[in-house]
Order: C-alpha cells, then structure tokens, then sequence
C-alpha cells in the first residue's frame, strides 16, 4: 500500500512538472511571438517615418499622406493592443489620432516633380517613389484603399517614375550631344524613347516627349548621314590623290 501511494505521488509528480513545463513553453511562445508582431509593427512604423521623411522632393497628395498616417496608427494600435501597460506607447498612439483629426499641413496634388541634380539624389527619388507604391499596394491588399483611390495615387506615383526616367535619360543624351559623343547621344534618345512608348496610356506629357524625342533622333541621324557622306567624300578625294600620285608622268631628269 505504501509503495502504491509513492508510486502515485511521483507519477503525480511527474504530471504536474510536464503540466508546468508545457504551461511554460506555451508562455514562452506567446511571448516570442508578442515581440515578433511588435517588431513587425515598429518596422512598419519606421518605414513609413522613412519614406514621409526622404519623400520631401515627392509631391504628395492629402490621399496618399493620410494613407501613411492611417498606416502608423493602425500600427500603434495593434502595439497597444500588444503591451497594454506601455506609456509610450499609448501617448504616440494619441498623438497620431491627434493627426488624423487635423488636415494636413502640406498636400501637393501637382502632377509636376523636379528633376534631381546628380544621379545619386535621381535613384533616392525613384527608390522613395517605388517605396510609395509598395506602401500604397499593401494598404489597398488589407482592404484598407478604396479601389479608385488606389488606382488613381497608383497612376500619380507611376507618372513620377516616367518623367524621372525620361527626362533624367534626355538630359545625359543632351550633354552627350554638347559634348560630341553623338553615339552615346542617340542611345541615351532611343532609351527615353522606348521607354516612353512603352506605356499604356498617352496623356500630354507623353504625346510630347514623343514628338520631342523623335526630333532629336530625326536630327542625330541627319548628323550622322551628313557626316558619313562627308567621311565618304573625303575618303575617295583621298583614293583619288593617290591615283593620281601613281599615274602621274614620270619626270625625265
């Protein structure tokens, strides 16, 4: 009898540490996975910071700045949500409903954008563009973007990349041609000029720059057939002088 009841408090024992052990990792692993969707949430949060700050030179509309904004709350919210004892927290996630209910400072519904300087701030440009589109697609998959919102910022953002493409791609093939490099000139062109052809819309803008690149390609072919009609010239005035140098009379001393 003694032994029965030993017996049974070590099985009893050995339930109730497996019972701690499985309590334990199960707590373990909500916890874990509370600071994975907290790490996840602060990344979208920092993302969102990072493309509002280096999109300065990026004409934004009130859309599109209160899709980040909606972006970040939701964010903070679900990290509230995750830490609800947090201070910090619950004070940023009141400072961005603060912003939600206050329009704007800024908005710039302009379709125009300036061409960055150098090749390095033309690709932080592009990169802060396409950082845009990825942010907007994300919010419309979540259902959070109406459709035609998202189609009409989309198209916005999309024409931001065509003209910085273009017009970057014009501006090397213009100082190709000051410089007399009329090959690299018409690669730049002919770049600009598949590029914009490519599209799927023909807006002003577009109708432009085709018939914009299409006069300098006319023009540089002009150049290169007048110079290769000149390179020929010359070359058979040259043949010519030597035939005439090898049946020239022989002078009789």
């Amino acid at each position: 009898m003694f032994v029965s009841i030993i017996i049974m408090l070590i099985v009893a024992l050995i339930v109730i540490a497996v019972w701690v052990s499985a309590i334990q990792q199960h707590k373990e692993k909500q916890e874990a996975e509370r600071r994975k969707e907290l790490a996840k949430q602060k990344r979208v949060i920092e993302e969102a910071e990072d493309v509002i700050m280096n999109g300065s030179n990026i004409p934004m509309s009130e859309v599109m700045i209160r899709i980040i904004q909606r972006r970040v709350h939701d964010a903070l919210a679900a990290m509230v949500e995750l830490s609800p004892t947090s201070r910090e927290l619950k004070s940023r996630l009141n400072e961005s409903q603060e912003r939600l209910n206050t329009p704007p400072e800024k908005s710039n519904d302009s379709d125009s954008i300036a061409l960055p300087d150098n090749d390095k701030q033309i690709i932080a440009l592009v990169q802060g563009i396409k950082k845009l589109r990825q942010l907007l697609r994300s919010e419309h998959s979540k259902g959070k973007v109406d459709t035609q919102l998202f189609v009409g910022e989309d198209r916005r953002l999309e024409r931001f990349q065509l003209k910085i493409n273009v017009e970057s791609q014009i501006k090397r093939g213009l100082s190709a041609r000051t410089a007399n490099m009329v090959g690299s000139a018409r690669q730049y062109f002919e770049k600009a000029y598949a590029t914009i052809c490519a599209v799927s819309y023909n807006d002003d803008y577009v109708k432009e720059k085709k018939a914009q690149l299409e006069s300098y390609l006319e023009e540089i072919s002009s150049e290169l057939r007048a110079s290769n009609a000149s390179a020929v010239k010359k070359k058979a005035e040259q043949e010519q002088d030597d035939l005439d140098v090898l049946f020239a009379p022989k002078k009789k001393w």
